[in-house]
């Protein structure tokens, strides 16, 4: 039997950039950040690899002063959230798409658990 499908993600990776903070009205706040996640394997031809891939995260309000305290570029995390996408058009009248993390949990770990 299946489980209930729900929209969860966790990544542990680098903060790519020191956190970027935006203050709204309401005394609402938000910070982003990317992380990069490395991930090793052989190709076909038996070689190593190491490739990297991006996310975007997104933190809100009491998280925020927490990445704020914490987290810098280089910073090694495990963080867990939800998918949000979003669609927008972009100056040349393009539409354009993107998805990013809208972590609910934050941990900083030691650079030895990646």
């Amino acid at each position: 039997m299946m489980e209930k499908i729900k929209n969860s993600v966790r990544l542990t990776g680098y903060a790519g950039i020191d956190p970027v903070l935006v203050n709204f009205a309401n005394d609402k706040r938000m910070a982003r950040i990317s992380l990069g996640v490395h991930e090793f394997y052989k190709n076909s031809l038996g070689e190593a690899v190491d490739q990297t891939q991006w996310f975007n995260l997104v933190f809100w309000n009491q998280k925020v002063e927490l990445v704020e305290n914490i987290v810098k570029k280089g910073t090694a995390l495990r963080v867990e959230g939800k998918l949000s996408s979003q669609t927008y058009t972009d100056k040349n009248g393009e539409q354009r798409y993107s998805t990013e993390i809208v972590v609910n949990e934050l941990e900083v770990v030691d650079r030895y658990e990646l």
